[in-house]
């Protein structure tokens, strides 16, 4: 790796670490906004239980919606950029140049090879027999 592919990657992994602070950061002040939401809702209700319950059911879903996603976009990025980084997780395959169309050793890379005739089973089949009805 030569020094400008180093700093390439260099400030690639700085700007994956400012995204991945600053989005964690946005999810933490949503969750307690969320919180802290809820908890004026609840305690402005004044014991209606009912409300309180919908109340906080919807800020616990929420809360746990928005961690949910933003740690699943997290680990797919990680991993997208991994196997990028790691050549795909699989050797690439190089063609190699055809042969010109005019070859005449059949053996040679790149000439025509003939079908294979289908093979049929040596050993008989057994077929299953059925009387007719008396």
């Amino acid at each position: 790796m030569n020094r400008d592919q180093t700093v390439a990657v260099t400030a690639e992994t700085q700007l994956e670490k400012v995204r991945a602070r600053y989005g964690l950061l946005a999810v933490v002040v949503s969750n307690l906004a969320i919180a802290a939401v809820a908890i004026v809702g609840v305690w402005l209700l004044n014991g209606d239980k009912s409300v309180i319950v919908g109340v906080l059911t919807a800020a616990f879903t929420a809360v746990s919606s928005m961690t949910t996603a933003y740690l699943g976009i997290k680990a797919v990025s990680n991993t997208a950029r991994s196997l990028a980084l790691s050549g795909g997780g699989r050797p690439r395959q190089h063609s190699a140049p055809a042969a010109p169309p005019d070859s005449a050793d059949p053996a040679a890379p790149g000439a025509p090879v003939a079908p294979k005739a289908p093979t049929t089973p040596t050993a008989p089949v057994p077929t299953q027999h059925t009387t007719p009805p008396a």
